[in-house]
């Protein structure tokens, strides 16, 4: 089965590719470059945010590249200064704008606001709307923890398809996780890697080792196997290609076991504290 295969059902019963490809801090002429050579590679669910400053760039790439739009799923996000009703619809239209499309695969509401239900939820609201409209195939949030997302189904019609979290080894959101796949919502993992420094870990070196592939595959495959969406990045054909090649084995569970219950990764971006 190729890469392009691998799908994963959403509760509104559209599919969303297993694997995605990162954009963060990827700008200019070098993120044309890079997208294209993404897409070329295999890659065709593309993760984007108007905070990234790289939609218009995605675009273009999307445009050279000569692919069937249908083929692609485009993903970007509400930034936290644009958020409330009116406003994440003028961000929307404004998304669309840069990308140069007539919809998007998936917007997401990049953070929530702390102790601001009422903002989060005109915010979502929005997004509603946006979905009854077509413009967005689906719609969900990122760094939404349990009580974040509890407000937002207890004042909805439409629950979030997905949550996209920072997610790697040692950074394990239990109580999310588990009320995510209790409310069908998948998961997706930001920073996989531990921003690269999940590469140096030795447990995970040591495991690697094993299934003679690289740490980033084992981090990768990790996610998979634990239902959760990575969305690696890179700017090196290579390292694009080798992210890709993860369906020819399987973790153990006493591997994935250990893997699982690594100690807690200091550092995480992902702190409520921060949500302001």
């Amino acid at each position: 089965m190729s890469y392009s295969e691998q799908s994963i059902k959403l509760n509104n019963g559209k599919y969303i590719p297993s694997m995605g490809f990162g954009t963060s801090l990827i700008t200019g002429n070098e993120c044309i470059n890079v997208i294209k050579t993404a897409i070329e590679v295999g890659y065709r669910h593309i993760d984007t945010a108007s905070a990234y400053e790289n939609e218009i760039e995605i675009g273009k790439a999307i445009k050279l590249s000569n692919i069937n739009r249908k083929e692609l799923f485009i993903t970007s996000k509400v930034w936290k200064d644009s958020m409330g009703y009116e406003n994440t619809l003028k961000s929307f239209n404004n998304t669309l704008k840069n990308l140069d499309l007539e919809y998007i695969d998936l917007f997401l509401i990049h953070w929530p606001k702390n102790n601001d239900n009422e903002l989060n939820i005109e915010t979502w609201k929005a997004l509603e709307k946006i979905y009854k409209e077509g413009k967005a195939k689906n719609i969900g949030v990122s760094n939404f923890l349990k009580q974040h997302l509890e407000i937002i189904l207890e004042n909805s019609n439409i629950i979030p398809t997905v949550n996209q979290i920072e997610f790697h080894p040692g950074l394990i959101r239990k109580d999310t996780i588990e009320f995510c796949k209790k409310n069908n919502i998948v998961l997706e993992a930001w920073a996989p890697l531990g921003k690269g420094k999940m590469l140096n870990n030795q447990i995970l070196i040591n495991i690697a080792r094993k299934y003679n592939k690289s740490v980033a595959q084992i981090c990768l495959k990790w996610c998979l196997q634990n239902e959760v969406i990575p969305l690696p990045k890179s700017e090196k054909e290579e390292r694009m290609r080798q992210n890709l090649d993860l369906f020819d084995f399987e973790i153990s569970e006493k591997d994935m076991s250990t893997i699982n219950n690594m100690r807690f990764f200091a550092g995480s971006d992902m702190d409520p504290n921060s949500f302001n």
